[in-house]
């Protein structure tokens, strides 16, 4: 496929759409060829959006706006997502692989989280301070950080957007959005979305690149806070990197999230769960179940269904409303899984199923399970994987399932399913982790704070606390009192 034949995407740059003086194809997942030219970024792109982003927000119309004003915008913004849902799945569904009937669910539910934002931007309150001295009243008064570079993985990037540009835009930033050079094509495309709603001119940028974007982006002196979601070592470069500007960071990184199963769950739901939790979106999610712990009594029967389940799971073109199991994102994400399968063999982990990369073009990886039973060191055990392998360990006490758990540097999301109550709560304060499903999996809001700790990064994602994280606090003194202020020389 030639240049010339090529889908053709621009960047958005203060409120104009542009080629960019670089461009790179992007490559489709299901066959591995080029499909879309995409703009790349360069150091000298990135700072032209940060100044549009901190003139819109120091001089521009931004700061003259209500916050109700910047709520209808938003208002506006998700009604448009939701009429372009369709198209933006179909664009995310080309360029990533992940399969049409996710994208096209997942990306209806997007504008639930800007219609959300859009009725708190004027509920974002300050507060009246009871002081202990006389004749002085004091309130605080929350306003916006500045200037936010957010940071967007390729996987389900229209949720990630707008889980960062919703509250940001609610209290009143202005945001550089950085999407992934892997499948960036459903933001370049929300950019026209944005200018069609009316944000003014430089309020939202957006663009995409490789290291030297992100660097350019990181360390520029106008940028207050910097929310990204992706790895933990690109994680370390981003926190290192802003250093520079002693910037904010919020950071939703990855996971190796338990999926805990007792011998009185239901095992039906918890297995069509745990389907779920790993195979959908081909594994390439930050919360996906990768580590099963079963009580031992019911081992047998809950990997029986699984495996056949997983075996089942109907592989192919991710267009195909039928298919259930789409290509992966890169072909270097499949090399990666490859290696770190044949380590984790290597230590005594055993393949029940998959394991295998299938003949023909795209990037294709089957449903894969990994029995770590005699192998607890294995690499499965404690590295990410981004894709459909799940490693499997057994236990016989509670306290035993707490521990295995607990066992990860990580601390994002985790499973618990038991019809026992009290069992539900005590797994519930003891699971390090900032989300526990209990007998559900996957389950998000707009309403609800996401994120988590340790190598999973810090802040949060979802409702009030989010919007909160993109304001500080301006403490006001106002002396009530008509008397002259006495002279401080003059002794009394």
């Amino acid at each position: 496929m030639t240049g010339a034949t090529m889908a053709q995407f621009e960047q958005y740059i203060d409120g104009r759409f542009e080629a960019g003086n670089a461009s790179f194809d992007s490559l489709d997942p299901a066959t591995g060829a080029p499909w879309a030219q995409m703009p790349l970024a360069d150091a000298a792109d990135v700072a032209r959006a940060v100044d549009a982003a901190h003139r819109a927000f120091v001089a521009g119309s931004w700061p003259g706006l209500t916050a109700s004003a910047r709520g209808k915008l938003l208002a506006r913004l998700a009604n448009l997502v939701q009429e372009a849902a369709p198209r933006l799945a179909e664009l995310e569904t080309r360029d990533t692989g992940k399969i049409i009937r996710e994208t096209r669910a997942q990306i209806a539910y997007v504008a639930e989280f800007y219609r959300y934002y859009a009725g708190l931007a004027d509920k974002i309150e300050g507060a009246h301070l009871p002081i202990d001295k006389p004749d002085v009243e004091v309130w605080l008064r929350r306003e916006p950080v500045g200037v936010v570079a957010a940071i967007v993985p390729w996987n389900s990037q229209l949720f990630l957007a707008a889980v960062k540009l919703g509250p940001a835009l609610a209290a009143g930033c202005t945001v550089v959005l950085k999407a992934s050079e892997d499948g960036p094509a459903p933001l370049l495309h929300f950019a026209r979305l944005v200018h069609e709603a009316g944000f003014p001119p430089g309020v939202v940028n957006v663009l995409t690149g490789g290291p030297e974007a992100g660097q350019a982006l990181t360390t520029h002196p106008k940028i207050a806070h910097i929310a990204f979601t992706g790895g933990p070592e690109t994680a370390r470069h981003v926190v290192r990197a802003s250093a520079e500007n002693l910037a904010r960071t919020s950071l939703e990184l990855g996971g190796k999230s338990p999926f805990v199963v007792f011998e009185d769950a239901d095992l039906d739901s918890a297995v069509n769960a745990q389907v779920s939790g790993i195979f959908a979106a081909t594994g390439q999610s930050c919360v996906a179940g990768s580590r099963l712990l079963v009580q031992r009594n019911i081992r047998d029967a809950f990997l029986e269904r699984l495996i056949v389940r997983a075996e089942r799971a109907r592989i192919g073109a991710p267009g195909r409303m039928d298919t259930e199991i789409g290509p992966l994102c890169t072909d270097r994400q499949r090399s990666h899984i490859l290696e770190l399968i044949a380590r984790s063999q290597a230590t005594g982990a055993r393949l029940l199923t998959g394991g295998a990369a299938p003949q023909g073009p795209g990037f294709y990886f089957p449903p894969t399970i990994l029995d770590c039973s005699d192998a607890p060191d294995a690499p499965c055990l404690r590295e990410e994987f981004f894709g459909p392998v799940l490693s499997v360990r057994t236990f016989d006490t509670e306290a035993e399932a707490l521990h295995l758990a607990n066992d990860t540097a990580y601390g994002l999301a985790s499973g618990v399913f038991t019809r026992s109550l009290t069992r539900a709560h005590r797994m519930i304060r003891g699971i390090r982790a900032g989300v526990v499903w209990v007998n559900t999996y996957r389950a998000v809001s707009p309403i609800a704070p996401f994120g988590g700790h340790g190598l999973s990064g810090h802040g949060r994602e979802g409702g009030l606390a989010a919007a909160l994280d993109y304001t500080t606090i301006k403490t006001v003194w106002l002396r009530t009192s008509d008397d002259p202020i006495p002279d401080p020389f003059i002794m009394r």
